[in-house]
């Protein structure tokens, strides 16, 4: 497993071990909380671009952003694309 960035050689070894220690289902759950937290992100970046948008679109422009044209147009069939 690669790590890249900035991240330091010894804190991307102390981030190894840590994983290495988890259960099957401890590493479940934490790429549950990381998947919650980088789409609560979206939506504040989608927020941030769009102040105007209320609830529903900005989870339309979530869903965009997550599924890409061509399925999202699948879904919600003859409505606008909306922006993310």
């Amino acid at each position: 497993m690669g790590w890249h960035g900035d991240t330091p050689p010894e804190v991307a070894e102390i981030l190894r071990e840590r994983l290495r220690r988890m259960t099957p289902a401890e590493r479940v759950e934490e790429g549950a909380k990381l998947c919650k937290f980088s789409r609560e992100m979206m939506r504040a970046g989608i927020r941030h671009r769009h102040p105007d948008y209320d609830h529903e679109q900005v989870e339309l422009a979530l869903a965009r952003l997550l599924w890409g044209d061509d399925l999202w147009q699948k879904v919600y069939p003859g409505r606008p694309l909306i922006d993310p």
